[in-house]
């Protein structure tokens, strides 16, 4: 006699095996579906989860761990600006077409004077603000320092206060519900929507931030310098108040020049 393999094992309950088969696959097709339409928002997650703390050191711990050689380090740079260490007032600006990230300090008898500059590592986007949650951009605006991540898998982390009033307000008035948060700038050489700086200025800069107090820090984000330059002709679209922001960034860019 033949026997069907398809219903081999007689008939004690157990279904065809084709019409297991077929479910089977199709259930993996559809999570493979569901996957490619969420891959931005998983890459989105993924970024924010590794921005999150994964251990239990403070940031004290990590001054007195990495103070000693950043006070070493930045020495030379604070005697050659004649700014006493730490300073009074410091200010950021991160220059998104040149990829640097501008430190100025002040003293209490010295005006804002540029103590160094470093290279972005990493950053995604293109020119014009963050306007969404997984648009990849990293802000432009007038921001300041939140916060400090002692444990961010990053290595050392300064979170900026993204998105602050004035984000906050064009997205409310443009019904954007998700204008993205979580925004750093951290160490290793790779990121999503935030500036990596490499390990060392990242030891730098969080070292700087917390002995100087973050209440004393402000972040300039902006397209490009304008103190040299003006937006590239091949500038994507941006919104119409963009304008005024930029105008905003130009204003207080313009208060930071180097003398000769």
């Amino acid at each position: 006699m033949q026997v069907d393999p398809d219903h081999a094992g007689g008939s004690g309950g157990n279904c065809p095996r084709r019409f297991i088969r077929w479910p089977f696959l199709l259930a993996i097709a559809a999570g493979c579906v569901v996957a490619f339409a969420l891959r931005e928002r998983l890459r989105q997650s993924a970024a924010m989860l590794t921005q999150r703390e994964t251990g239990k050191h403070t940031v004290a711990d990590r001054v007195a761990e990495f103070g000693e050689v950043v006070h070493g380090r930045l020495g030379p740079d604070f005697a050659r600006v004649e700014v006493s260490y730490p300073p009074q007032q410091v200010v950021l600006v991160g220059l998104k077409q040149e990829k640097l990230l501008e430190v100025w300090v002040r003293g209490e008898q010295t005006p804002l004077r540029l103590l160094k500059s470093y290279p972005i590592l990493g950053a995604s986007g293109k020119l014009g603000p963050k306007l969404r949650e997984g648009d990849r951009q990293v802000p432009e605006g007038l921001y300041r320092i939140e916060s400090l991540n002692p444990n961010s898998l990053y290595h050392l982390a300064l979170r900026v206060n993204y998105p602050n009033a004035f984000d906050k307000e064009k997205a409310r008035t443009e019904g954007r519900e998700h204008p993205g948060s979580d925004i750093m700038i951290h160490g290793k050489t790779a990121s999503i929507g935030c500036l990596a700086m490499g390990d060392e200025a990242a030891e730098e800069l969080f070292v700087l931030a917390a002995e100087t107090g973050i209440e004393h820090i402000s972040v300039i984000l902006s397209p490009v310098d304008f103190r040299t330059r003006q937006l590239p002709a091949n500038t994507p679209p941006v919104p119409d108040w963009t304008g005024r922001l930029y105008e905003q960034i130009s204003a207080e860019l313009g208060k930071l020049k180097t003398t000769p």
